[in-house]
């Protein structure tokens, strides 16, 4: 009997190329494809923009509640990659080259005297740095014509990052609608492949997040979270901001006290020296960290506050608390845990479980 086929069906050995697929005249070529033995290899360590904070060519987001300073930090990186000084005075720069920003909401005179005081923090002189701030009146990624503009502009002046500042004035979709948000991230992703560039967008989280993760906490669809290689997210603590980074493909740093500095009229965002309480290591007990943590506190710490704060599980914030309460030390109530103020005379250092 006669074999039907053998020979096409060894065509596809390992390695072997495949071939050329018969097209008629005037038929779309298909898309580019590469070997995964011959792709690239850019080795384990993750290629910098800034190092630690943003990703080479990444897309993502800069989100944070109002008046949390995301501005003011998206023009901090901007200053560092136009200059190549280190972002928030700590942070290297690994690539630098142009930056074009659009800044829907600041007025142009606000975000250069902004850049002024971010440049004299960095030791740099904005007349002599490469960035460029789009000056329209307003820029719909949801309108072809103006997705046409903004690739022209990003084509003509070929910057190492763009700056879309804050997503709410780019459109007029539905931000809770994935149907709506996910054209125009794709049309930044894009962007950024086409131009092998950074982008960053500058966006709102929802009212009432704050014991949200970060990410989570992000206005609109889950899209927006998804979407981003770097995300940054700012929130304040009583009067200080705090900094939290999550990279898609780098291990994240822990999170980053920063404050609003003025020198003389130019105001800049710093870095906070870590305060004097966490240069001490903290007590080994549970038990000790719960009353040092509440014994600081101004109010009632809740569950979550207080795993932050003692850096332990959330099982062993539950047996250390109810240990606790049993013996005195502490009570609960609606808004959380507080010490007592007459404890029984129970040892502090409980024999509880790490």
């Amino acid at each position: 009997m006669k074999t039907v086929g053998a020979s096409s069906s060894q065509a596809g050995l390992i390695g072997a190329r495949p071939p050329p697929a018969d097209r008629q005249a005037g038929a779309p070529a298909g898309l580019p494809v590469q070997r995964a033995c011959e792709l690239t290899d850019t080795g384990d360590q993750p290629q910098w923009l800034i190092e630690g904070l943003w990703a080479d060519q990444a897309v993502g987001i800069l989100g944070g509640q109002p008046k949390c300073c995301k501005s003011f930090l998206a023009l901090d990186i901007a200053v560092s990659v136009a200059a190549g000084a280190p972002c928030l005075r700590r942070f290297p720069v690994h690539r630098t080259g142009p930056v074009l920003i659009f800044p829907a909401e600041d007025a142009l005179a606000v975000v250069r005297q902004r850049l002024e005081g971010i440049c004299m923090a960095a030791n740099a002189q904005l007349d002599q740095l490469p960035i460029y701030v789009i000056t329209a009146p307003r820029i719909l990624l949801d309108l072809p014509q103006d997705r046409e503009q903004l690739r022209a502009t990003v084509a003509q002046f070929r910057p190492a990052l763009l700056i879309l500042d804050p997503f709410i004035r780019l459109h007029r979709a539905d931000e809770n609608a994935s149907k709506d948000v996910a054209p125009l991230l794709g049309y930044l992703r894009e962007l950024q492949r086409q131009f092998a560039m950074a982008v960053l967008l500058v966006h709102h989280v929802r009212k009432g997040s704050s014991t949200d993760r970060p990410g989570q906490a992000l206005r609109g669809s889950s899209d927006l979270h998804g979407w981003g290689d770097s995300n940054l997210y700012l929130r304040r603590n009583n009067r200080h901001l705090i900094l939290s980074v999550e990279q898609r493909a780098a291990a994240s740093p822990d999170d980053i006290p920063l404050n609003l500095s003025v020198n003389g009229n130019a105001p800049s965002l710093a870095i906070l020296d870590t305060p004097q309480s966490d240069k001490h290591p903290l007590p080994s007990s549970p038990s000790e960290r719960i009353l040092l943590a509440l014994s600081q506190a101004n109010g009632p710490l809740t569950a979550i506050q207080l795993r932050k704060a003692c850096r332990i599980r959330t099982s062993t914030i539950s047996t250390t608390t109810a240990a606790l309460i049993a013996s005195g030390h502490i009570c609960r109530s609606p808004n959380g845990y507080s010490p007592n103020a007459s404890p029984s005379p129970v040892p502090v250092s409980l024999p509880l479980p790490l």
